[in-house]
Parts: structure tokens; C-alpha cells; sequence
């Protein structure tokens, strides 16, 4: 029999503390071009993090390889073959003999490659000879994942470049938790609270309700954007959007099952990109379904946020969900947890610390049910605060809301009070 003990078996519990670093240095970089990357490493201290900065998602396009030998092999392998967009170079050796054996390199580098360089010495008159010699950067070991990608995006992003929005995925550990639903309320918190564009995307083509959630129906949504996706640009996606407030657009999903929806895994990625070069802000509300794209989008998003209820199916699928995010996203970190539609009456529940626990997560919110209060506000179009702007859960939307656009850190939700009234109020 499966319970929430076989569950915490094999589990480890929180992030590591090196992940937990490496995520905190790579929030602001952007994804990297396409470019071709060499690496000519001397010790495992550096080729392990350029390596582990290779399999992160904001370089999914990049081509990088990573050859052990330093700068006389990278040397010999450039007299024969054509030179790299970047060439990341480690050497042990002092300043002297450093400059000597870049003055072989140079007869063989390509001129329009970038040289970067990993080296052993704290020396600022090096680093200035380098830097006259036409090195790109001097980084001193032992480097980090963020030093990697925060050295390569300096040099191959155009610095006029407008900063990307934050993309966040909401999903739901099982069907009808409420992730929609706290997907658009948190949306509609974000633009309200901080007075910041947010464009809120319905992925659900066949059966979302955002149209619905906003008292929308537009002729065009996200279905024209994600066929249109060799010609997806600002201007286009403007057209497509629909203005629910003042600073909150909607990219809805169609009104009618005129068509089936089978994508590719890269489908939505495209609209992403041009969403986020528009708005600080783009929210996805993705589909409880698995699939290529859903993976790809939950892979690639900046962050991403479970919702879940607190039975055994919605513990296990949780788990699922997090061990995948894990492997797909390595140096991120840990999705967010919400736990919704807490204290049903005469309803077996797994206590929030209990379901909490295997995930190695802190419940983000703990949304208590409220079925007059949500479903007056879905068949009125509107959102809780709209209806009922003193209700408990608008409180825990404005707490989401500080937490992913970082204007604020998670409080942990207390163990009595609310919860352990509405409790014993039904025994």
C-alpha cells in the first residue's frame, strides 16, 4: 500500500546549499546565443563548473565542448581546425610563461574569436597586459557555474539590451487544485501591488478558463500566437493581447474545440521570449497534463510554482514534479509550494507539515477552502480582491506576489491559528 511514508523514502531533503549558491548568482543572467564554446581546462576545479554551466537551460543553444590540456593543446588543436565564437582557457602557469605561450595561440586563433582566460594568479599588471593584448577577461580560479555564464552572457549579450521579464509557471500537482485560479489571482496581485506589466498566458488551449476568470472573450489569443510562431514579434503579440487592468494582459485560450492541440517541445518558445522582452513580468498558467512542451516550458521558466491539495495522489504527483524540476534544472531553485483548498469539511487530509516534509519544501501559502467566496468570483469574472478585498486569501496572493518578483521572502505559515480553529469548529 502506498502512503505518505513510502513517499519520504529516498527523498533528500531541501536543496543543497551549493545549488542554493549557484542559483543565487545566475537570477539576472539571460539566455546565451547561439554560439560555439571551447574549453581547454587544466584541473577538475575548473572544467566541472563549465561543464555543469554547459547543461543549464539559459545555454540550451549554445555548443560547448570541454577539452582537458590548457592552452598548448587548445594551441595544437586550432592549427588544424577553425577557432570558436569562445575560447575559455585555463593555465597554472605565471605571468611570464602565460604570455609566451598565448603569443603561440595567437598565430593560430581566429580574429573575430573571444579569449577568455582562467588563470592562477591574482595579478592586476597581468591582467591589464591581457587585457591589452586583446583578451576578452581574466578570471582568477576556482571559478563558480555563475562566474562561467555571468563572463560569457557580458560578452555575447548587446549591452543596450532591454533587460528579459521573469517567466513564472504555475501547474498543479493533480487536476482541479486550483493552480489557475491562484495563477491569475497572483498575476493580477503583481500588476496591482508594483504597477508592473504583466502579460498572463493561458496554455490551456482546449479547457482554459482565464477568458472566462477575467470576463474576456477576445477574437484572437494565444492559439494565433503559437501558430504564428516564424512570425511572432512585439507587434504581433500586441494585437493578440487582451487588457484586463491597467497593467495586466491576457494571451487567452480559445472559446471553442474547433481544433486539437499536439505541439512540438520547443512550441511556445518563441511567444516566451517575445513576452518577456515586453513585460517584467510573464505568467504562465500551464496545463496539468505531461507532454514534450509542458517539460520544455516548466524546464525553462525562471520559476516555477506547484500547486497542490493535501491528499496522497497530489503528494506523490508533487514529488514527481519536483525530482524531475531537479534534474531539468540543476542550478535553480527548488520550485515553490503552495498548498490550496485546506480544512475541507469531513475531508482526510495529510497535514500541511506532513505533505511539506518529503518535498524538502516550505509551503509558499496555505490557502484554506472557500468555495462561496472563489466560485462568486469566477462566475462574476473577477478576481478575490475585487470581491472581497479583506479575504484571507488575498493576504496570501500579496505574499506570493513579494516572493516571486523578489520584492520580499517567504513567512512561514504558523502551525495553529486559523487552520486548527476552522478544525475544531467541525469536530
Amino acid at each position: 500500500m502506498v502512503s505518505a511514508e513510502t513517499i519520504k523514502e529516498d527523498v533528500s531533503f531541501g536543496v543543497p546549499d551549493e545549488a542554493v549558491d549557484a542559483s543565487a548568482g545566475l537570477d539576472k543572467v539571460r539566455p546565451m546565443p547561439r554560439i560555439s564554446i571551447q574549453a581547454f581546462c587544466e584541473t577538475d576545479g575548473v572544467s566541472k563548473p563549465i561543464e555543469k554551466a554547459g547543461s543549464d537551460r539559459r545555454m540550451a543553444k549554445t555548443h560547448l565542448r570541454v577539452n582537458m590540456g590548457g592552452i598548448r593543446a587548445a594551441t595544437e588543436h586550432f592549427s588544424g581546425a577553425p577557432t570558436p565564437n569562445l575560447v575559455l582557457l585555463e593555465s597554472k602557469l605565471p605571468p611570464d610563461e602565460l604570455i609566451a605561450e598565448l603569443e603561440a595561440l595567437s598565430e593560430v586563433c581566429d580574429p573575430g574569436s573571444k579569449v577568455v582566460i582562467i588563470g592562477h594568479y591574482n595579478d592586476v599588471a597581468l591582467y591589464r597586459d591581457l587585457v591589452r593584448r586583446g583578451i576578452s577577461e581574466y578570471l582568477v580560479a576556482p571559478i563558480s557555474i555563475a562566474d562561467v555564464m555571468t563572463v560569457i552572457g557580458g560578452l555575447f549579450t548587446a549591452p543596450d539590451a532591454e533587460p528579459l521579464g521573469r517567466s513564472i509557471a504555475f501547474v498543479g500537482a493533480k487536476g482541479g487544485v486550483g493552480s489557475s485560479t491562484i495563477a491569475h489571482n497572483v498575476a493580477w496581485s503583481i500588476s496591482e501591488l508594483f504597477s508592473n506589466d504583466v502579460v498572463l498566458a493561458d496554455l490551456d488551449l482546449p479547457f482554459g478558463t482565464a477568458n472566462i476568470n477575467f470576463d474576456q472573450d477576445p477574437a484572437q489569443g494565444i492559439a494565433e500566437a503559437v501558430f504564428s510562431a516564424e512570425r511572432m514579434d512585439d507587434v504581433l503579440l500586441d494585437r493578440l493581447l487582451s487588457k484586463c487592468a491597467e497593467h495586466l494582459s491576457l494571451l487567452a485560450a480559445p472559446s471553442v474545440l474547433d481544433r486539437t492541440y499536439d505541439f512540438s517541445a520547443d512550441a511556445f518558445t518563441a511567444l516566451i521570449e517575445t513576452a518577456q522582452r515586453g513585460a517584467p513580468v510573464v505568467a504562465l498558467d500551464v496545463p496539468h497534463v505531461w507532454s514534450d512542451w509542458t517539460r520544455s516550458v516548466l524546464a525553462e521558466a525562471d520559476q516555477v510554482v506547484i500547486t497542490a491539495t493535501p491528499d496522497l495522489a497530489n503528494l506523490r504527483n508533487a514529488k514527481n514534479l519536483v525530482d524531475m524540476l531537479k534534474k531539468l534544472r540543476p542550478n535553480d531553485r527548488a520550485p515553490h509550494l503552495i498548498l490550496n483548498q485546506l480544512a475541507i469539511p469531513k475531508r482526510p487530509e495529510i497535514s500541511p507539515d506532513e505533505f511539506s516534509e518529503p518535498l524538502g519544501l516550505e509551503p509558499l501559502a496555505r490557502i484554506v477552502f472557500d468555495p462561496l467566496a472563489f466560485g462568486s468570483a469566477a462566475n462574476n469574472g473577477q478576481m478575490i480582491a475585487e470581491v472581497d478585498a479583506k479575504h484571507a486569501a488575498v493576504e496570501a496572493f500579496h505574499q506570493i506576489a513579494h516572493v516571486l518578483t523578489g520584492r520580499g521572502e517567504p513567512k512561514r505559515s504558523k502551525k495553529s491559528g486559523l487552520l486548527d480553529l476552522l478544525r475544531r469548529k467541525q469536530a
